[in-house]
C-alpha cells in the first residue's frame, strides 16, 4: 500500500482529494492539521516528511483568494505560497519521495496570450496585475520542480487547474473567487428581497470553470501514470462570460431582481481557458457539467447556512 500525503487536506481541493484517495485500497492517506505543522517552517516540514515517509505528495496547500483579497495582501500571497511550496518540494527531495504533484493555477499564464492557453505559453508575457504576487509564487514552485527534475532526477510535476469551485469553497465576499461570491450575493439578495445585485466589472470577461471533484479525479488518474510533462493543464475545454455565469446563478438561486455591472471595478484577465489536450490524449475527461456543478454547489452553500 502506497502512502499519499495530501498537504492542505482541509481546503476545497484537499478535501476533494481526501474523499477520492481515502476510498482507494491502493493508498493510505496521510494528513496533518496546520496547527500541528506549519508548512512555512522548513525544519518542521522536513522532519514530518522524514518521519512519515510518503510515497506521493499532493501539495494542495496554499493561500488563495479572489481579486480583492489578492490586491489587498500581495506580500502575504507571495511569501506564504513561496514558503509552503519550496519547503514541501525540498523536504520531498531530501527524503527521497518518489513523486510530487505540485498544484498551481491557470493564473500563472500571461494576461494576454493566445487561447486556449498551452503549457508552453508560460513566461511569454506580462501577468495580470491583480493576482501577480500569487502567480509569481506559483511560477517559482513550478520552476523549482522543473529544475529539480533536470538536475537531480526527481519526478516532481506541476498541475495547473483552471478556475475551480465546489464543496468547501470560500464564500466570504471579501476573499472569495467569482462563483462562490456570486452564489453568496444572489442568495442574500433573494433572502433580503433586494431589487438588484452588483457585479464587479463589465461581465464581458470569460472564464473556464471546473468542479473540484473533477480535479480530484484527474489527479487520481495521473497518480497511476508515468508522466512525460513537467507541467500539465487540467480543464474542461468550455468557457462562459461572467455575465452569463451571473444569469445562471441568479436562476439557480431563484433571484428575480436586476443584475448590475460596475464597470469602475476590474474584470481581471479578459479571457482565460486552458488547453488540456495533453491530458485528454492520456484518456481523461471531466464528468461534471457547469449547470450540474453549480446546482450542487448552491445546494451545499444553502445547507451550510441552514
Amino acid at each position: 500500500m502506497k502512502k499519499v500525503w495530501i498537504a492542505g487536506h482541509n481546503g476545497m481541493v484537499g478535501s476533494a482529494l481526501f474523499k477520492i484517495f481515502s476510498k482507494k485500497k491502493k493508498y493510505k492517506v496521510l494528513t496533518v492539521n496546520k496547527k500541528k505543522l506549519d508548512l512555512k517552517n522548513q525544519n518542521a516540514v522536513n522532519n514530518w516528511v522524514k518521519r512519515n515517509k510518503p510515497d506521493l505528495i499532493i501539495n494542495a496547500a496554499a493561500k488563495v483568494g479572489g481579486i480583492k483579497h489578492n490586491a489587498q495582501y500581495p506580500a502575504d500571497f507571495i511569501y506564504d505560497n513561496l514558503m509552503i511550496s519550496i519547503n514541501v518540494i525540498n523536504a520531498a527531495y531530501l527524503n527521497k519521495v518518489k513523486k510530487i504533484f505540485n498544484l498551481g493555477s491557470a493564473c500563472i499564464y500571461p494576461k494576454h496570450c493566445d487561447q486556449p492557453i498551452k503549457e508552453e505559453y508560460l513566461l511569454t508575457g506580462e501577468l495580470e496585475k491583480t493576482n501577480e504576487a500569487y502567480a509569481i509564487a506559483k511560477i517559482a514552485s513550478l520552476k523549482t520542480c522543473e529544475y529539480f527534475n533536470k538536475q537531480l532526477g526527481t519526478k516532481f510535476y506541476s498541475l495547473q487547474p483552471t478556475n475551480l469551485y465546489g464543496e468547501n469553497d470560500n464564500f466570504d465576499l471579501n476573499s472569495s473567487h467569482v462563483i462562490p461570491a456570486l452564489i453568496n450575493k444572489f442568495h442574500k439578495a433573494k433572502i433580503n428581497n433586494k431589487k438588484s445585485v452588483e457585479i464587479w466589472g463589465s461581465g464581458k470577461a470569460t472564464r473556464e470553470f471546473m468542479h473540484v471533484d473533477d480535479l480530484a479525479e484527474a489527479i487520481f488518474f495521473l497518480s497511476n501514470k508515468n508522466l512525460n510533462h513537467n507541467v500539465l493543464n487540467i480543464g474542461t475545454g468550455e468557457e462562459i462570460s461572467i455575465k452569463n455565469l451571473a444569469k445562471k446563478i441568479s436562476k439557480i438561486s431563484n433571484y428575480n431582481g436586476r443584475i448590475k455591472f460596475n464597470t469602475k471595478l476590474p474584470d481581471g484577465t479578459p479571457r482565460r481557458i486552458v488547453d488540456s489536450s495533453k491530458l485528454k490524449k492520456m484518456g481523461w475527461k471531466p464528468k461534471i457539467y457547469l449547470d450540474e456543478g453549480l446546482e450542487k454547489t448552491y445546494g451545499y452553500f444553502v445547507n451550510q447556512k441552514a
